[in-house]
């Protein structure tokens, strides 16, 4: 079994602080763990942020959707990643999505106000969080950028960085196709052609009620590409 050091070096939100710091740190902080079974409930979306969330074993899946159910985004996050870090300060502080175990899963959770310690107490701490911020504050501008050229490619790259987190993995977007047009506001036959388009490049497969990533970063470089051109 790993060391809490072990542990706490691994994790994004920790790197870079040094052995004398990160045992200051053990000594003074309480650390919180919790072991789920597969499909157990993790969060729930609309719950309350109350704690930071790390996963230190195992994997989670994490399901964002709209109001009615008919748009769903899906990700897997594994060891050593945080589930959704970005909703624990500011004016929404509940979760957006339902996390669940897969498999045996462990999480280490650190209530707010023991977190705005560890960020007052090391710049390093503050700066991993704050770049954490920065990245996903970003994309949004970003996507938005990308959507001056009007491709519908971007737009369906968009909202699956939106949706996810670095990390995710195993993305899978599930709606119906007609309200998926509908939404992006295109004829069937082109929405289709984009599709079919994506997919022999790679980037997605797609069946007639689900669109699945096959890489994220590829729906980053997406965007990234746009805003050069």
């Amino acid at each position: 079994m790993d060391s809490m050091y072990e542990i706490l070096m691994a994790l994004p939100l920790f790197h870079g602080v040094s052995y004398a710091k990160l045992s200051e740190v053990i000594g003074s902080t309480k650390f919180h763990f919790l072991k789920y079974l597969d499909g157990e409930r993790i969060v729930s979306a609309g719950e309350p942020c109350t704690h930071i969330k790390f996963i230190i074993s195992g994997a989670s899946r994490l399901v964002i959707e709209n109001s009615n159910g008919r748009f769903r985004v899906g990700q897997t996050l594994e060891r050593p990643d945080v589930i959704a870090p970005d909703f624990l300060f500011g004016r929404a502080t509940n979760y957006p999505c339902t996390a669940t175990a897969i498999g045996p899963t462990g999480i280490m959770q650190i209530s707010k106000a023991d977190y705005v310690k560890l960020l007052n107490s090391d710049s390093v701490f503050l700066f991993n969080f704050l770049n954490l911020l920065s990245v996903n504050a970003q994309k949004s501008i970003d996507g938005v950028l990308a959507l001056s050229a009007g491709s519908l490619e971007e737009r369906i790259a968009l909202w699956i960085v939106a949706t996810t987190q670095r990390g995710g993995k195993d993305i899978v977007l599930t709606c119906r196709q007609r309200d998926l047009y509908g939404l992006f506001g295109v004829q069937r036959s082109s929405f289709i052609n984009t599709l079919e388009g994506m997919r022999e490049r790679g980037l997605i497969d797609f069946t007639s009620n689900e669109i699945r990533i096959n890489n994220r970063a590829d729906m980053v470089a997406l965007l990234s590409s746009a805003i050069e051109e």
